[in-house]
């Protein structure tokens, strides 16, 4: 009697299963592939349409995917760093701030290369999914030091959400941290957090966005880790973002 086959719908297609793995986006994942620096099952696999079906191994290079166990980082990325694993004009990368960490990690969503702040790295990719997806509703805590005072009007603005070209921009959370010069700094918490959200809402409402730092993702603060510097993500830490998640796919 034959063993039954997992189901097409169950397998990844490979290129999907390359990037949620950490090793780079889509579209340099296709270029790895095509160049034959992809197996599964030890065969080396030129078709983008392949499929990774659970238990299959996949190597990179020769690097088995499969066989390192998960680590979690909580990194300050300074300015002008970027949140991918390959840059054609080999700008600095947030992961080249973690020489040490021998496995292949990549960044939890990301912070744009003028922003700074808290960043997670990990080689799991299924908690990236749900620390990124926005129907999880993981809430991420900004501040924004903006040019000129905004009024109250446009905090409410803020919350009850601002139509860009590609939809609508809101805010779950906004307060006034403090006035500095003919700048403010504000405290906003996003549940979403979509592409530069905040600078564009802040853009529509005449105020340019002049420095931008996470501090935090759900309870997970920045507190005082300097700038450039990284810690392992305690485990208290991240089971309170795994059960955030969970309560959110519950609630569904």
């Amino acid at each position: 009697m034959k063993e039954p086959v997992e189901p097409v719908e169950k397998a990844k297609r490979l290129n999907q299963y390359l990037a949620h793995a950490g090793v780079d986006s889509r579209r340099h994942c296709e270029i790895l592939i095509q160049r034959g620096k992809v197996k599964i099952g030890g065969v080396v696999v030129r078709d983008l349409s392949a499929r990774v079906r659970p238990g299959e191994v996949v190597t990179v290079d020769g690097q088995d995917l499969n066989s390192e166990p998960h680590v979690y980082w909580l990194l300050n990325k300074p300015q002008g760093y970027l949140c991918t694993n390959h840059d054609p004009a080999r700008r600095p990368l947030a992961k080249d701030l973690l020489p040490h960490v021998s496995e292949r990690i990549f960044t939890v969503g990301r912070l744009d290369e003028d922003s700074e702040g808290l960043l997670l790295l990990t080689n799991d990719g299924e908690f990236a999914q749900k620390l990124m997806h926005p129907k999880f509703g993981v809430e991420k805590t900004y501040h924004a030091q903006v040019a000129g005072l905004p009024k109250n009007e446009d905090m409410q603005k803020l919350v009850k959400g601002i139509w860009s070209s590609e939809g609508k921009l809101k805010a779950k959370k906004v307060r006034i941290l403090k006035r500095q010069g003919e700048s403010s700094w504000l405290e906003i918490t996003l549940s979403e957090g979509k592409n530069r959200e905040i600078r564009r809402m802040l853009a529509k409402l005449g105020h340019k966005v002049i420095r931008l730092k996470r501090v935090s993702i759900g309870s997970i603060r920045l507190d005082r880790l300097p700038k450039g510097k990284a810690r392992k993500l305690k485990s208290w830490e991240l089971n309170s973002l795994i059960k955030i998640a969970d309560q959110a796919i519950e609630q569904e």
